[in-house]
């Protein structure tokens, strides 16, 4: 996987680079990649600046068609997509096949935008005078994106950066990068070539020098809430626009007069659907006493059911985590859990035997859990479930929102006004009623509140307040 730079695949300017695992199998190397630093970002940022008076040229329409086009090759290659996807993050193939159809779906609907991307006509104080608002963009861009979602954060950040009319450097994971590679190659193929859209890979101090330099005019993130902040803050001095979507401590709330059945299932698909990687996974269960027993029976029986394996493997129900790092955080978050008064009732350990080789995390339910315990509190970012106990809907409603996160959360209920009055008071971006609590549609807002966003949502007519800037205009004729 080498950068893109202008129009020249080319490695890195030091000559380094790094390997990339399946986390299903360790012993298969997926991929070598580029190990950029701050050269490498310079000449791809050089690249889009210069690129960029043409490209607010073409026109939004234009650039809204070469996204289409794109979203065309993304389809046509869907298989070979979800396999990169699945060897390189290790989600399941269904899962790696959901996520080319969302990218799909996110990409046509940005593309289709292009041609409401207007301002607005306005009174005039004066006769014979035109005055109108509308949309600019704000320059070149960074694109800093995570593992968990290779092919879609790309995708929803990248093709509303080029609809808008903006040039854009992207940086992948480094654990992901040849999943966000064939991205860039269908773009490319779809004309947004000459600097349109530059991709270096690299790690830390390649999203350093991104941030740093001052032709970036903005800096999309996707990640955790340490490295969200200390792009905002590196920023401020020369006032970077920022678009931060970090993390999530997600609640599923549970009242006494839910349908069991139906909640834990729409649990576990939360939980442990891609192995809990997902920053809008319900990694907590707030249940009413009067029926915590009750829903445990199903949610472990559920787990029970789960048979992990390699992504690829059609019958596998779990796949591996994407690294031994995450496979470390999240049997040490159990440990901690068990040594602050928790339970574990199924899993909490790495799964060995034939899965040895992967990075596989049982599927773990805690019980006994604090609200206030780090298990709770902090995201762990796989298949860990903790049950925290409540007294009724107040009480659950004060241990949901005890955490400094606010991604998404889910209520089940049979009372249509408690399904309404939490909607109204959980303090979080993407809520859900009696479905599993993750994710939105393309055309919705992916937003959190608290310390999960900073900055415009994606995905949905709110971005281009990220991308975009208003300018007004008054005619005289």
């Amino acid at each position: 996987m080498r950068n893109l730079v202008g129009d020249t695949w080319r490695d890195a300017l030091s000559g380094r680079r790094q390997e990339n695992r399946n986390p299903a199998r360790l012993g298969e190397i997926v991929s070598r990649s580029a190990d950029s630093d701050a050269a490498d970002v310079r000449d791809a940022v050089a690249a889009a600046a210069a690129a960029l008076p043409a490209w607010h040229d073409l026109g939004p329409v234009r650039r809204g068609e070469i996204v289409m086009r794109a979203a065309s090759l993304v389809r046509e290659r869907r298989e070979e997509f979800a396999v990169a996807i699945t060897r390189e993050q290790g989600k399941l193939l269904r899962e790696a096949r959901g996520e080319v159809d969302r990218t799909v779906a996110l990409m046509e609907y940005t593309a289709g935008e292009g041609r409401r991307l207007g301002g607005a006509t306005l009174p005039a104080d004066d006769p014979r005078t035109l005055a109108l608002t509308r949309r600019h963009p704000i320059g070149v861009v960074g694109l800093v994106t995570p593992w968990n979602f290779p092919l879609a954060i790309p995708a929803w950040k990248a093709a509303p950066a080029l609809v808008a009319g903006c040039t854009a450097v992207l940086k992948p994971s480094p654990l992901t990068p040849y999943t966000a590679a064939l991205l860039v190659e269908c773009l490319l193929a779809a004309g947004a070539t000459g600097g349109v859209l530059n991709l270096v890979h690299g790690g830390r101090a390649a999203g350093e020098a991104l941030v740093a330099e001052p032709a970036v005019s903005g800096v999309s993130f996707t990640g955790s809430v340490e490295v969200g902040r200390a792009i905002h803050t590196a920023g401020a001095p020369r006032f970077l626009r920022t678009q931060l979507e970090m993390g999530g401590k997600n609640a599923a709330l549970v009242l006494a007069d839910a349908d069991l059945d139906l909640a834990a299932d729409a649990i576990v698909a939360g939980a442990f659907g891609q192995a809990g990687q997902r920053c809008s996974a319900t990694s907590r269960v707030v249940v009413d006493r009067a029926v915590r027993d009750g829903l445990v029976a199903r949610l472990t029986a559920r787990a029970d059911a789960l048979t992990a394996g390699d992504g690829l493997d059609p019958d596998a129900g779990l796949g591996p985590v994407v690294s031994e790092e995450r496979l470390r955080a999240c049997v040490d978050g159990v440990r901690r859990a068990v040594a602050d008064g928790a339970s574990v009732v199924r899993g909490g350990e790495r799964l060995g035997g034939a899965l040895a080789d992967g990075c596989f995390m049982a599927p773990t339910v805690l019980v006994d859990v604090e609200a206030d315990s780090f298990v709770a509190q902090e995201e762990i970012f796989g298949p860990v479930l903790s049950v925290i106990d409540c007294d009724g809907f107040e009480d659950g409603l004060r241990v949901v929102n005890s955490v400094r996160y606010g991604m998404a959360a889910a209520v089940f209920t049979g009372d249509q006004s408690l399904a309404l009055r939490a909607l109204d008071r959980i303090d979080a971006g993407m809520l859900h009623v009696n479905r599993p609590g993750v994710g939105a549609y393309p055309h919705m807002p992916h937003v959190g509140a608290k310390e999960s966003q900073y900055g415009p949502a994606e995905c949905s007519p709110q971005v281009w307040d990220f991308y975009t800037e208003w300018r007004t205009a008054c005619v005289s004729y």
